[in-house]
């Protein structure tokens, strides 16, 4: 009915046409994923391209280049020019060397994998003998003991996390103020990839990592001369978070990234391990993608809700509730700091009492 009254009409062509691109939401994640396998962001990134140029260099058929360039197209991925050649879109533009945004299209089709059946995966969950796609990339979310895992079961997973990082750590430096502190332990922190972004910024702020033996043991041969030096200056101690003592003589200690993917009962624990390795003043990082944030609100509970169920633990928080746990683990002064890209990341810190 209201679609044949005015001005109900316009609403109901805006509701219709949400609701469409819902349901058609996983077929242009796979154009997205076509465009990005077959190499186009790159082919497309210096000079506008001809129909016969695209299709020799994907080898498709000639029809089928066309049925994929027309569905890029209409999502703007790939726009045509006056000359009948094609060149990046408004969408797919600002794809061109962003290593962050092209790993995580590439690592979704793990994802579209395991929520091929939506009902059964939340009506059975994950059993602990069940090796669901994101359980096998995420192994510590199936190994009682993560700090066996080989460097071969943590390099696929540290290395999606590391080309992530500068995103994130650009997020991060925009909204808090690391020169008021002499020492930062980022535990989790992987390859290093967010204290050297740090440091790159705060040259006086003494930077370590915690992680597991194997991924702190994996190699970083990849790194332009200025961030090898800084590589060097970086401490990197191994160990397990949820079972080992962390390091002292840190006044500052980031969480990144490490909270939404592990239960309540694992984060009170590191985070009570955070509280007693800080001095009394010292502060706490944490910073994720959360729940309830404005512009971004469907990340926490639509895409990280069933993200987290297949890869078997976690679950995205408020800041309301990373406030409370924080408290109970013994912090005092809890805050939310916003970001420019609350898609990406929050952040919420607090002082230990």
């Amino acid at each position: 009915m209201s679609a044949s009254v005015w001005p109900l009409r316009v609403l109901a062509r805006r509701d219709a046409r949400a609701l469409f691109d819902i349901v058609a939401g996983f077929v242009y994640s796979q154009v997205l994923q076509a465009v990005v396998q077959l190499g186009l962001i790159d082919f497309l990134r210096t000079v506008p391209r001809s129909l016969a140029e695209i299709t020799a260099f994907t080898k498709l058929r000639v029809e089928e280049c066309e049925r994929l360039i027309a569905a890029a197209v209409a999502l703007k991925l790939i726009e045509p020019c006056d000359d009948g050649r094609y060149t990046l879109g408004v969408m797919g533009a600002p794809l061109v060397a962003n290593e962050a945004v092209l790993s995580m299209i590439s690592h979704h089709a793990l994802v579209y994998r395991d929520l091929a059946d939506p009902v059964g995966l939340l009506r059975n969950g994950v059993t602990p003998k069940q090796d669901t796609e994101l359980r096998k990339f995420w192994p510590y979310a199936n190994r009682n003991d993560p700090s066996s895992l080989s460097s071969d079961e943590v390099a696929q997973y540290s290395e999606l996390m590391s080309a992530s990082q500068p995103l994130v750590a650009t997020e991060v430096l925009s909204a808090f103020d690391f020169s008021l502190h002499r020492r930062l332990l980022d535990v989790g922190g992987g390859k290093g990839t967010f204290v050297r972004e740090i440091k790159r910024h705060h040259d006086r702020l003494d930077v370590a990592v915690f992680d597991l033996p194997a991924v702190v043991g994996l190699p970083r041969d990849d790194l332009d001369p200025v961030t090898q030096s800084i590589d060097a200056s970086v401490a990197r101690y191994p160990g397990s978070f949820l079972s080992d003592p962390l390091p002292g003589g840190f006044d500052l200690i980031s969480l990144v990234r490490v909270l939404h993917d592990h239960s309540d009962e694992s984060v009170m624990a590191l985070l009570r391990r955070v509280h007693d390795a800080l001095p009394s003043g010292g502060r706490v990082l944490i910073a994720e993608p959360m729940c309830d944030a404005p512009g971004a609100e469907t990340v926490g509970p639509a895409y990280f809700g069933l993200y987290l169920l297949a890869m078997s633990q976690g679950r995205a928080r408020s800041p309301k509730a990373i406030f409370g746990m924080l408290e109970r683990a013994g912090f005092r002064s809890p805050q939310q700091l916003r970001t420019r890209l609350p898609l990406q990341v929050d952040i919420v810190t607090a002082v230990r009492s």
